[in-house]
């Protein structure tokens, strides 16, 4: 399949999944494991709100992919301006419906194509990076460079490879496990692939420093986070 080809599939498969997506961050319906596996991923994802916490969100901030807003509604609350970008008008009306805020910037558009008119203290993506082929990882982190102010900061948030899988407990959506790929299905039976590559902590800071930027990332068991600043 060509590049384009698999993006344009991706941008479709999110655009389809919005009306569903939060059942995957809520634990609902499909992804309803009971409340023991619920429980933990409260306390995982409690670890990576502390981090976000710790970082200070503040000044002028960009959320790329923001998608439904999960992560929005928390970075309203500290920013003096917002703006949200997503490939996706469908995730961003729930976007809006859920922050509730007027004064949130929203721009639907591609994020690999689009561009900043303005530069921001903090650029902030979450579950993001792994949908972001290998080859344009360069090209990329080159566009969030260009986002932000001279004492700009970068926070990420992103899947992890569970060290202690269950084989029983797998994503309903996800058909097919491939290298750096996944074909992934929405509730109408239409199927989708989807860019997926999951990094560990030393791998995603060395490629990052090889780029030019310092990055000290962290990791639970299903969650990757940490902040990453232009040398």
């Amino acid at each position: 399949m060509e590049e384009a080809e698999l993006l344009a599939e991706q941008v479709a498969y999110y655009r389809a999944r919005a009306p569903r997506y939060d059942e995957w961050w809520q634990r609902s319906g499909a992804y309803d494991r009971g409340p023991e596996f619920a429980a933990e991923w409260d306390r995982q994802l409690a670890l990576v709100e502390d981090a976000l916490a710790t970082f200070s969100v503040s000044g002028h901030v960009l959320e790329l992919a923001g998608g439904t807003g999960w992560w929005t509604r928390r970075l309203a609350r500290h920013a003096e301006t917002l703006t949200v970008v997503d490939s996706s008008p469908e995730a961003l009306e729930i976007n809006r419906s859920r922050t509730g805020r007027r004064d949130i910037g929203y721009e639907v558009a591609d994020v690999f194509s689009w561009l900043p008119d303005r530069a921001y203290d903090v650029v902030f993506f979450s579950f993001w990076l792994s949908h972001v082929p290998r080859d344009r990882f360069g090209a990329f982190w080159s566009m969030v460079r260009s986002c932000l102010s001279p004492d700009g900061r970068v926070f990420l948030i992103d899947n992890h490879n569970d060290p202690l899988p269950l084989r029983d407990i797998k994503d309903p959506y996800v058909l097919e496990y491939h290298p750096d790929k996944h074909v992934r299905r929405v509730n109408d039976g239409r199927q989708f692939n989807v860019v997926k590559i999951m990094y560990e902590p030393d791998e995603l800071e060395g490629r990052l420093e090889d780029l030019g930027w310092i990055a000290e990332i962290n990791a639970t068991r299903w969650f990757l986070f940490g902040s990453v600043r232009p040398k």
